[in-house]
């Protein structure tokens, strides 16, 4: 199924606020799906038989600098049977206070392997996923501060009494 065909499904399923950007013309094509509808798509490209996307091969966190203020995740769909793939990507703005982290859905309850992809999505860029079962730290120590993937990341110059290089 080509990229017009999966977007004239999800607007036909949604309404035409489902989707707010498309990115054609590149090496890997995108639909900019609205943020708070994310799960719903996924559920649908999942289940639905002419799409059947049933596998999630990566989701990842993006940070889009210091000037742009700007948070996203992009998923990569594969559809097995009709050997496609797909990739949506979800973005906002948010200020870069750490006191609240930018957010959007969790999609582990559609894709069974998101749980640990937005875990780390969690750790390294601080997006919070809504609804996940299991929000915490997967690579860094419990109390590490801080986003180490993020552009305006300062490393700190000891951790524990340790100089870190």
């Amino acid at each position: 199924m080509m990229l017009a065909e999966v977007k004239a499904l999800l607007i036909n399923k949604f309404g035409e606020d489902v989707i707010v950007g498309e990115e054609a013309g590149v090496l890997q094509p995108a639909l900019l799906i609205a943020p708070d509808r994310i799960a719903d798509v996924c559920l649908e490209l999942r289940d639905n038989p002419a799409t059947y996307f049933d596998f999630l091969s990566c989701l990842s966190g993006v940070d889009y600098g210091v000037d742009e203020d700007c948070f996203g995740v992009v998923y990569h769909l594969s559809s097995i049977p009709y050997q496609s793939q797909l990739v949506l990507k979800v973005s906002k703005i948010h200020s870069r206070e750490l006191e609240t982290l930018p957010h959007f859905p969790s999609i582990v309850s559609v894709y069974r392997s998101a749980d640990w992809h937005e875990r780390e999505a969690f750790e390294l860029y601080g997006i919070y996923f809504e609804g996940h079962p299991d929000l915490r730290r997967l690579l860094l120590p419990d109390d590490w501060e801080g986003f180490p993937l993020r552009k305006d990341y300062q490393a700190a110059e000891y951790y524990k009494g340790v100089k870190i290089d």
